[in-house]
């Protein structure tokens, strides 16, 4: 009985490998081919191997400064994101005050609603203050829904902590920031991980916010993305190039934090 369902579990897994990795096989082959090949041939491997299409990207400055654009607003939009959480988490898991829950559950309603609900708001505020077309205000943006998510992660690590250890580190004289600093923050290092993994991706792909915010300055590559319609039709060489380049980051990013990954999923937070 044992080696049937052993099989099957394995043709089940081998199917989900295939099936996942399928579309990225497809969009890195057609990375490498022609226009004309995609729409006039099916092959699954390049039958004119070209890196012409990653030299586009690489050279032309409406495709890489996207990608510059894209990481400067994750970048500040995951660093303030963190920032804010870490005080306002510790905040929920170490006391109770007069509506918490209810702060708690306001903070979760953010992360589940539309951007397209915000949308008009931001454009009417960052036209008015001048924001409009910078880095800054998408990172912005995108805090009304990272700054929940992240709070709820780390909350999670935090309250498995002990508290004796909090009132340990105050009886041998550790100030607040010091202790913050130096003994609670390595122990929660795992969800500061996790919550930055999340903050990223969700900045890194968000569309709507990213492209109505933004125009020429700060115009980030999932922007770009989307305008690769020409009078001779749809550029799908480059636009494989493009996508292939921008699962990069999110790779890296899965690489350096995957152990943290693991780790929320065995606490049950992630």
């Amino acid at each position: 009985m044992t080696e049937p369902r052993f099989q099957k579990r394995t043709i089940f897994l081998i199917a989900y490998i295939v099936f996942a990795i399928l579309p990225i096989y497809w969009m890195t082959m057609m990375s490498f081919k022609t226009n004309e090949e995609i729409v006039s041939s099916f092959s699954l491997w390049p039958q004119h191997f070209t890196w012409a299409n990653y030299k586009t990207i690489f050279t032309d400055v409406s495709w890489y400064s996207g990608y510059i654009n894209s990481l400067i607003y994750v970048a500040i939009n995951t660093v303030i994101s963190v920032g804010v959480a870490l005080p306002a988490a510790y905040a929920f898991s170490r006391y109770s005050f007069l509506g918490d829950k209810h702060v708690f559950f306001w903070l979760l309603t953010n992360r589940m609603t539309p951007p397209a609900v915000f949308l008009l708001p931001f454009f009417q505020l960052y036209t008015t203050v001048g924001l409009m077309d910078t880095h800054l205000a998408v990172a912005l943006a995108h805090l009304v829904f990272n700054v929940p998510l992240a709070v709820w992660i780390l909350e999670g690590f935090m309250s498995g902590i002990p508290r004796e250890i909090d009132e340990t580190a105050y009886i041998d004289g550790y100030s607040f920031p010091r202790f913050f600093v130096t003994i609670f923050l390595p122990l929660i290092k795992a969800g500061v991980g996790v919550a930055a993994f999340f903050c990223f991706m969700f900045s890194w792909v968000e569309l709507l916010l990213a492209r109505t915010l933004t125009s020429v300055n700060a115009k980030p590559i999932v922007a770009t993305m989307t305008r690769t319609v020409s009078a001779s039709g749809m550029d799908w060489a480059t636009l494989a190039a493009a996508g292939v380049l921008t699962i990069v980051p999110g790779a890296i990013v899965i690489w350096f934090v995957r152990h943290y990954i693991a780790k929320g999923f065995a606490m049950g937070r992630v």
